[in-house]
Parts: structure tokens; C-alpha cells; sequence
């Protein structure tokens, strides 16, 4: 794999996998997918909540380089999610 050097971190592509799982490619090379299932059951918050609904979850966008969904209701710091963590 080769690795970009880039002086910021961004989405590049985010693509529905399954279940509540997307694949994340990253500007500097790196792609992953991220299981946002144990995320979501632990959640309490009924802006969060609602993306329970798959219909509802499948609406993600990208936003400047960041996953996003609705008007800022779920976002995650992208260098968590580039090491995997949510």
C-alpha cells in the first residue's frame, strides 16, 4: 500500500458494507471499515438513537472529509476513526 504524505486528514470515500459497517478510505492511503453497531446500543441520546433504523443509518454523507449524518447529529473526530476507535 502506498501512503500519501498530507498535512491533513480526510475522508475520501465512504461506502456502506453491511449492517452498520462502512468502509473509510482516508487520504493518506489507509482503508478500514468501521462497525458502528456496538456504538450505537450503547447509545442514549434519541439524536443518536434514530440511526438505529438501517434506512436511517445508510444516510451518511461526507462533509469536508468528515462522516457525518443529518445536520451534524452523529459525527466522530476523524483521527479516531482513522486508528479504529469510536
Amino acid at each position: 500500500m502506498k501512503t500519501q504524505t498530507t498535512n491533513y486528514l480526510e475522508i475520501t470515500e465512504a461506502k456502506y458494507v453491511s449492517g452498520y459497517k462502512i468502509r473509510l478510505t482516508f487520504n493518506d492511503g489507509l482503508a478500514r471499515v468501521m462497525d458502528f453497531e456496538p456504538f450505537l446500543r450503547k447509545a442514549r441520546n434519541p439524536d443518536l438513537t434514530q440511526y438505529r433504523q438501517l434506512r436511517k443509518f445508510k444516510s451518511f454523507r461526507l462533509h469536508y472529509g468528515d462522516l457525518m449524518w443529518g445536520d451534524y447529529e452523529m459525527i466522530f473526530p476523524i483521527t479516531d476513526l482513522h486508528a479504529g476507535k469510536i
